[in-house]
């Protein structure tokens, strides 16, 4: 598969995905936005990759919507009056999906949904949706050149790519309303300070340190209880009781100690690393 906006390469099951418009500091399209959902859900079901490592070509991570596209600049449909029951109701609705709801929000959501770890290398300029759709990536390591920005206020509209969501549970939120409502640009250092970020590095080893960190969630590590763990860590906080996190566990740990786990056991035991055979394109309790 080709992509007009992106890079896709793939080495020793680390996948970088590069945002790959560096004459516009890969600004965001809505053809961006759809190749980034496609690609999600690529990795997501493709066992030769374990992580996915994402930063931009060029000198930029993303420096926001394009705004010099015709029209509606964020590719919606100004001809619908939309209500939350329309929302509710027409979800996947064609004309709904297209018009109405917001691209960085279906990007987010296909990272969620991704069975892969996924970490941000923002190796510069991140505003607006370049910053929001690092939201729902595990982990956001950041180029001493980067700069981060909630940019949103400067230009009359609000957060998007289920920010409110993701940013006050990463950040808290008093951290969350000052970024957003300042529309401050923050350096790296700040964005770390802040909690957003994990760490701060020399702008020549930041994708090489990002892929390190990614193999060192995937090697000799089962990719079905990697995928589990993932989505566990993100869905079970926003549960109301624990006990339905004990359910989600149950279930996971029921699969995984059938399947992966006896592996696990028996390498344990021999004190070799072991050969796990699980897939998460297979995986016995998917989705919940």
């Amino acid at each position: 598969m080709t992509y007009q906006t992106l890079d896709w390469d793939l080495a020793d099951r680390v996948l970088v995905l590069r945002l790959n418009r560096p004459d516009q500091l890969n600004a965001f399209t809505v053809e961006m936005a759809n190749e980034l959902i496609l690609a999600f859900e690529r990795a997501s079901e493709d066992d030769a990759v374990g992580a996915v490592v994402v930063t931009g070509a060029g000198r930029a991570f993303c420096a926001g919507m394009d705004l010099s596209v015709p029209g509606n600049v964020f590719g919606l449909d100004e001809t619908q009056t939309p209500t939350l029951a329309d929302l509710d109701a027409r979800f996947e609705d064609p004309a709904i999906v297209d018009g109405v709801r917001d691209t960085g929000g279906r990007v987010t959501l296909a990272i969620f949904n991704c069975k892969k770890p996924v970490i941000a290398a923002i190796n510069g300029p991140a505003v607006g949706i370049g910053a929001t759709m690092t939201l729902a990536m595990d982990i956001r390591m950041a180029s001493e050149k980067a700069r981060i920005g909630f940019v949103f206020g400067r230009i009359g509209i609000v957060p998007e790519a289920c920010s409110s969501w993701f940013l006050p549970r990463l950040v808290g939120t008093q951290q969350a309303l000052e970024w957003v409502l300042s529309a401050d640009i923050l350096t790296a250092e700040q964005a770390r300070d802040g909690g957003l970020v994990r760490s701060v590095h020399s702008p020549e080893t930041l994708v090489a340190d990002a892929v390190a960190l990614a193999h060192k969630f995937i090697d000799n590590r089962s990719p079905v209880a990697v995928a589990y763990a993932r989505q566990m860590m993100l869905r079970n906080p926003a549960l109301s009781h624990p006990v339905q996190a004990h359910r989600i566990d149950s279930l996971a740990m029921f699969y995984t100690s059938i399947g992966d786990g006896k592996e696990g056991v028996q390498a344990f035991r021999d004190k070799r690393e072991p050969d796990f055979q699980g897939k998460a394109s297979a995986m016995p309790f998917w989705p919940w």
